[in-house]
């Protein structure tokens, strides 16, 4: 899908609430588009989206996603719920063991593709830094 076909998509009807992006750098533009996918999906009608400013690690973006998804369920605002999953990410609270990514509450199998990795923490920014939200933070 091209940026301009985005608007088509009709996002802002029903509006859609939170327009998670984690493949890398969807919220970096260019000339035409300063935000990437992620602006343009809030220019067409959704609330907030989620998106990665620079080339993003799957295992990285599975831990934060996974923590992301669980902090939603219970923080006031999206954008605190990005922020928690990032600290608990720096923290070291999320990391892969063998064949399981492994957060605060939950260990669940990786995908094949991430199996070979071994142990890891994913403390480093590398892992957690390059996302963030755009629109609402609500």
């Amino acid at each position: 899908m091209g940026l301009d076909q985005l608007r088509q998509l009709k996002l802002n009807d029903p509006p859609v609430e939170l327009l998670v992006l984690s493949a890398c750098r969807t919220a970096l533009g260019d000339e035409e588009a300063e935000l990437g996918f992620a602006g343009l999906a809030v220019l067409a009608g959704v609330k907030s989206a989620l998106g990665s400013l620079w080339y993003v690690s799957d295992e990285g973006t599975v831990g934060l996603m996974t923590t992301f998804y669980q902090e939603l369920k219970i923080a006031p605002i999206k954008a605190e719920a990005l922020r928690r999953a990032q600290l608990a990410m720096l923290s070291g609270k999320v990391r892969i063991e063998g064949d399981q990514l492994v957060t605060e509450s939950l260990r669940l199998p990786l995908p094949p593709e991430l199996t070979d990795l071994g142990d890891k923490i994913l403390s480093h920014p590398y892992y957690w830094s390059g996302f963030t939200l755009i629109g609402n933070p609500w």
